[in-house]
């Protein structure tokens, strides 16, 4: 009777089964994965993403200005991708680009819709200040601080707030926003709230039509609705 024969697999055999799985993984260059903290040495965090060998980041990399970044083995995190796999044999992750890559497709969908969008003033530049967007970093023109001039920008910094954007150009990485639109648009709106205040009944009509034709932009309607009176 033959006997069956048992398949041994040598090491280069186990090292190309190796490969083969991780071929199989979905992650590509230049994308935001999903990893693991599986240590903490010094000031780098080691994130497993499904490769062959874990991936280096430096903790400053998940700090941002007015946030908490601190990190712990067994936190899950998305990095961005640059290499599978570098010279040293180690995958070449980041968590600054992939905060960056997050931020600009969150800040194009609020462009597109007018969204006001949440910020911190961290930095002072020439002409303006640098205003973090929750991982891409936007300008503030000194005139579009607030609506009269401050001598000091002092209390506003690290402080989350709601900036506009007035315009952003993505292939060169560059977002301008606003603090003082927010600003006018809040204070139109209070003035649309005082003017309905003390109105007669006869006026309930035309308010309403007002309302519904101008409430796209508070200033114009601020001024239809005086119009009205």
């Amino acid at each position: 009777m033959a006997q069956t024969g048992t398949y041994n697999p040598s090491r280069e055999d186990f090292a190309a089964m190796l490969d083969a799985s991780f071929n199989e993984s979905t992650a590509t260059e230049g994308s935001v994965v999903k990893g693991k903290v599986v240590a903490i040495e010094n000031d780098l965090a080691i994130i497993d993403v499904g490769l062959k060998t874990e991936g280096r980041v430096p903790l400053r990399e998940f700090q941002a200005p007015g946030r908490d970044g601190k990190l712990e083995v067994g936190d899950e995190v998305e990095v961005y991708l640059e290499r599978i796999e570098n010279a040293m044999g180690e995958a070449v992750i980041s968590r600054d680009k992939a905060r960056r890559e997050e931020a600009w497709i969150r800040l194009e969908k609020s462009f597109e819709k007018n969204e006001r969008v949440d910020g911190v003033i961290f930095g002072r530049v020439k002409g303006g200040f640098t205003v973090d967007l929750g991982g891409a970093v936007a300008f503030l023109p000194g005139s579009q601080v607030d609506i009269r001039p401050i001598r000091d920008v002092g209390p506003l910094m690290n402080l989350s707030q709601p900036f506009q954007i007035l315009k952003m150009d993505r292939r060169r990485g560059n977002i301008v926003v606003s603090r003082r639109a927010v600003m006018e648009e809040t204070r139109a709106e209070q003035r649309v709230g005082q003017a309905f205040e003390g109105r007669q009944s006869s006026g309930e009509v035309s308010q309403a039509h007002c309302l519904s034709q101008h409430m796209s932009h508070p200033f114009v309607l601020v001024e239809a609705c005086r119009e009205s009176q």
